[in-house]
């Protein structure tokens, strides 16, 4: 007997299609990633894997096939990305950066100084430590510092700063906006700025002990912030920059600051909103993946820097042995302690005391309070897709003084003071989009005082619909005329409007300890780790691009809807609605939406998991639509948690990540339900021995229907 009839608790009579559905399903990935990216005649392309990030040194890195036409048997209807938005270091639409602002004669200014810089400057940060940074400055043609007064843009990163350079004006000159790890930012230092690169408190060549957004990093910041603002060529204005890492610094720093302080603008890309539930852990899972491979690659570039540092410095070498020995204490005690405390079930594995001290999410309202403009880039593959629309959402709401973590009003009225991008990215694209020009146009608002137009844009939210291929200019989050739509599980795989007649239908789950390593998630995880190598290489990355070796079984359910007779968009947050009886006192679940061509190709958008013990909703955070639920909110706490009572049915509301995808009229929606994502999440070991040899049953009946709401409306609507 196969798995899929075996699992059955009662069969039902009208199943149509499945079994050459079943047959017929592929499940490649979305469609902004079908494509190859392939190296050009004599591009040299080294990839290095370090500090949780990937960086590229490419002469010639080019996409191609983006944007090919369909075949006839089983390729997708939607777009592709065009290359230049899936590339390393993709660059954005003219429109998209147009619509950045309202109409204005703003144009970027030429490269008219020269670079110039001081390297390992000692800044004293909280409690003394030693902080060391560089100095990128603008020169004349002499080489001297030019004449006058020039507002200053920060980055502090735990990547290591590198070294500034020297470059004559109107030089050509390798812009530092893109860096995944930061760095010197020439292309405003040749356009009228100062630039201050930092070395995180126990990275690089800075003193002291390092640990994941410690708040002394923020008090560092703090003094760093003023030492800058009081440079003799400052003009006391001050702005920062960089992406992940160095973006929730920002955050975190202007939700430190006072209201009168020297910052005035943050450029913040792929930063986060909560980091625990946007990574760290997904519905009370820990994200192993990205968590320990994080870790343990930090501290060997924590401990690397230094040494590169003192072939550029020999001053540094005197210090060399204090740093390393700072470090090595700080990390040892760090990695050992935090990761202890988690495998042990301690609070650091929930969203309590630990994880609040570092989300950005609690500072937002006072970042509106501090009138601190906020540009923001984040991914709608990126490790922090869940947050990078609710720190926009939020900062909106802060401005208007309507409840932070509200959704947005359908008419409320937006500011240009705060905008998101949210493109086709993974982690380390997104870390590298092409916004140079973007952040002169920013800074030069904020920093210089000039009229660009920025301020007034009248559709801040930039988003990328997945299914067209194109950006969508709106306003609001969630989006405008999405109406909730709720899909019924039916017992034979189908995802129906109507609710199932059955008085007794349901499906079988039996939980798994592991299941296949193919799939997007182990892409998204990876920060684009795996198809990013692979399509530089012009290889096809099998596992992100295409996961149809993922098996049926046991633990693996896939509920298919009928064709759409029109076409949908997918817009905003999805809500699973699952009530199931279990052998077991602890459950774990896996929710993947995809879009299935009628060719049975299927391209996951959108994942979202749950901790069956922490299943309990707080009803006055969830966002709900029309009486129907959106976006739940678990509250992830050791207080929170309600074991599961074996055989009882019982209700979990699975949050899933938001998104933008547009179905063509043909395709169909699906939902499927696992209890497992190798090698993504992975539950502690208290939890595996209450998990181990689970059975549950999932409800398709009349009296309890499990669901799963989208919302949806008409392609282009949406977006006025």
């Amino acid at each position: 007997m196969s798995p899929q009839t075996s699992r059955r608790a009662c069969n039902t009579s009208h199943r149509p299609g499945t079994s050459s559905r079943r047959r017929g399903t592929s499940s490649r990935r979305r469609g902004t990633t079908a494509r190859r990216r392939t190296l050009s005649a004599g591009a040299i392309a080294v990839v290095l894997s370090v500090g949780g990030v990937l960086t590229a040194a490419s002469s010639g890195v080019t996409a191609a096939a983006a944007g090919a036409a369909p075949s006839d048997r089983g390729d997708p209807k939607v777009l592709t990305a065009k290359s230049s938005l899936v590339s390393l270091t993709p660059s954005l639409p003219k429109a998209v950066v147009r619509a950045t602002s309202a109409k204005h004669r703003w144009r970027p200014g030429k490269a008219i100084y020269g670079t110039a810089s001081r390297n390992q400057l000692k800044v004293k940060g909280a409690g003394g430590t030693t902080i060391r940074v560089n100095e990128i400055y603008p020169t004349d043609k002499h080489g001297k510092f030019a004449k006058g007064k020039f507002p200053v843009v920060m980055t502090m990163t735990p990547y290591g700063k590198g070294s500034g350079g020297s470059s004559a004006p109107g030089s050509a000159q390798k812009s530092g906006g893109g860096s995944v790890t930061g760095g010197a930012n020439n292309y405003l230092v040749q356009r009228g700025y100062i630039n201050i690169v930092e070395d995180v408190r126990g990275t690089g060549s800075s003193n002291g002990s390092w640990g994941l957004f410690d708040p002394i990093q923020q008090r560092d910041a703090v003094k760093l912030l003023h030492w800058a603002a009081h440079l003799k060529h400052s003009n006391g204005r001050v702005g920062t920059y960089g992406p992940s890492y160095l973006g929730i610094d920002q955050m975190l720093l202007a939700g430190t600051v006072h209201k009168h302080s020297p910052l005035k603008a943050i450029f913040p890309l792929v930063p986060a909103n909560d980091s625990y539930r946007d990574t760290a852990f997904m519905g009370g899972l820990l994200d192993f993946e990205f968590s320990e491979t994080y870790l343990g690659l930090t501290g060997t570039l924590n401990a690397f820097n230094p040494l590169r540092d003192t072939t550029t410095d020999a001053e540094l070498l005197a210090d060399l042995v204090a740093i390393e020995a700072d470090h090595a204490n700080g990390l040892a005690k760090y990695h050992a302690g935090i990761t202890t405390k988690i495998l042990a079930g301690g609070p650091e594995a929930y969203d309590e005391k630990y994880w609040r001290a570092r989300a950005p999410e609690t500072m937002l309202k006072r970042i509106a309070r501090n009138r601190i403009p906020a540009f923001m880039v984040g991914g709608e593959f990126d490790i922090f897709q869940h947050g990078e629309p609710l720190d926009y959402a939020a900062l909106q709401n802060a401005w208007a003084h309507r409840p932070l973590n509200a959704p947005m009003r359908p008419h409320q009225k937006v500011t240009g003071r705060y905008q998101l991008i949210d493109g086709p990215w993974e982690h380390l694209n997104g870390s590298s989009v092409g916004v140079d020009k973007l952040e002169l146009e920013w800074f030069d608002t904020w920093l210089k005082h000039k009229h660009t137009g920025m301020a007034h844009a009248r559709r801040p939210l930039h988003y990328y619909d997945l299914g067209t291929g194109k950006f969508r200019e709106t306003t609001n989050f969630p989006f405008r005329h999405a109406m909730p739509h709720r899909f019924y599980l039916h017992n034979d795989d189908s995802l129906r409007r109507n609710k199932p007649r059955s008085a007794a239908g349901s499906d079988v789950l039996a939980w798994s300890s592991s299941g296949s390593p193919c799939g997007r998630p182990i892409d998204q995880w990876a920060m684009g780790g795996v198809s990013i190598p692979s399509h530089m290489s012009g290889l096809k990355a099998a596992c992100a691009d295409d996961d149809s070796t993922t098996p049926e079984g046991p633990s693996l359910i896939r509920y298919t809807s009928r064709p759409l007779k029109r076409a949908r968009t997918l817009a905003g947050p999805i809500s699973a609605r699952i009530i199931a009886n279990a052998t077991t006192s602890e459950t774990q679940w896996v929710a993947e939406v995809e879009i299935v061509t009628p060719g049975g190709a299927a391209y996951p958008i959108s994942e979202g998991a749950l901790l069956g013990s922490l299943r309990k909703q707080v009803a006055r955070r969830s966002w709900h639509s029309h009486g129907r639920t959106i976006l739940p909110y678990h509250r992830y706490t050791r207080a929170s948690q309600h074991a599961v009572k074996p055989m009882a049915n019982t209700a979990y509301n699975i949050e899933i990540f938001p998104t933008l995808a547009t179905i063509p009229k043909g395709d169909s929606l699906r939902l499927t339900l696992s209890t497992s994502d190798t090698p993504h999440l992975t539950p502690l070991p208290s939890q595996l021995a209450k998990l181990t040899g689970g059975v549950y049953n999932v409800q398709t009946n009349h009296r309890h229907p499990s669901s799963v709401t989208v919302e949806l409306r008409k392609p282009g609507r949406a977006h006025r």
